[in-house]
């Protein structure tokens, strides 16, 4: 998409510090044991876009953090992500060979071995977060407290792992519009979610900021999954970098299937409104804000 160059250059230049505190994070590859190590940084480090650390950042600085403030908490849900993405490609889930252009961790490292890359994310993804919860200055604590809850309900039974479990319940089954919504906003709006009102909370905004960050969360949240069907109907798989068309092949509904192409993508618009207008009280610090929002929904027309 036609991003400003400076705003361009400024969302590469924190997906590269991104990938240096993930890097710093984790025990490399020679640690023992170092399978684990291999297969965990396989998945980490496989070119991601890093969506949800830069919204964290994003959303830490349009309430006038510096990025070191909430360098954990990005990294944290990029930890988390590739754990769900992990185990969503696993024979059980959704049965995917391809990842990011890549074979998936399973193919390459076994299906056990897969599993337990996810569960080392996934836990040392809350070690971090616990670390620098412990570490922050008294007036910081129950921030930190409260975004540590506020991650672990995302990613548990009525978030994340809530979404999965209708997802793989309702295959091959006639889902209602309402059903949908429910459905990805567990599934994927709920940690797109935390991301941003995380960022806010520990970059010390008001309880009016997080408020407008819920708001554009739950439009982009949605608007992310929207537009994620509307590339598996209409994209190929080296575009995709996994494989196309698996929606339909599983017999899944979508917003493509139910509402059709056009109205999924005018629907994709609709939220790429919702989200800008909650961003006016924050100005021109919500700029990366307004540009992440504009490549979620944009990467789909």
């Amino acid at each position: 998409m036609d991003l400003a160059p400076d705003v361009r250059e400024a969302l590469e230049h924190r997906r590269r510090a991104v990938d240096a505190a993930l890097d710093a994070a984790l025990p490399p590859e020679t640690a023992w044991p170092e399978t684990i190590h291999r297969a965990v940084r396989y998945s980490l480090f496989a070119g991601g876009k890093r969506i949800r650390p830069l919204l964290v950042l994003a959303a830490g600085e349009a309430v006038g953090a510096v990025s070191d403030d909430v360098m954990p908490l990005a990294c944290a849900v990029e930890m988390i992500h590739t754990y769900s993405l992990i185990h969503d490609d696993l024979p059980a889930m959704d049965n995917d060979d391809l990842r990011r252009g890549r074979l998936t961790s399973h193919k390459v490292f076994g299906e056990a071995m897969a599993v337990l890359a996810g569960d080392a994310l996934l836990t040392a993804a809350f070690e971090l977060l616990s670390l620098r919860a412990e570490a922050a200055e008294d007036g910081q604590v129950r921030r930190h407290a409260q975004v540590l809850a506020m991650l672990g309900a995302a990613c548990g039974t009525q978030g994340l792992i809530g979404g999965q479990v209708m997802d793989i319940e309702s295959e091959g089954k006639a889902l209602a519009p309402s059903d949908l919504e429910r459905l990805h906003r567990a599934k994927t709006g709920a940690l797109l979610g935390a991301c941003v009102r995380g960022g806010a909370l520990i970059g010390g905004g008001t309880a009016e900021d997080v408020r407008s960050m819920e708001v554009y969360a739950g439009a982009i949240g949605l608007a992310f999954q929207v537009v994620d069907d509307v590339l598996d109907a209409t994209a190929s798989s080296e575009q995709l970098g996994k494989t196309a068309g698996k929606d339909a092949q599983a017999h899944k509904a979508t917003y493509v299937s139910i509402h059709g192409l056009d109205q999924a993508r005018r629907m994709a618009a609709e939220l790429l409104d919702e989200a800008l207008a909650a961003l006016v009280p924050f100005g021109s610090r919500g700029r990366f804000l307004e540009a992440l929002a504009r490549i979620i929904v944009v990467r789909g027309s």
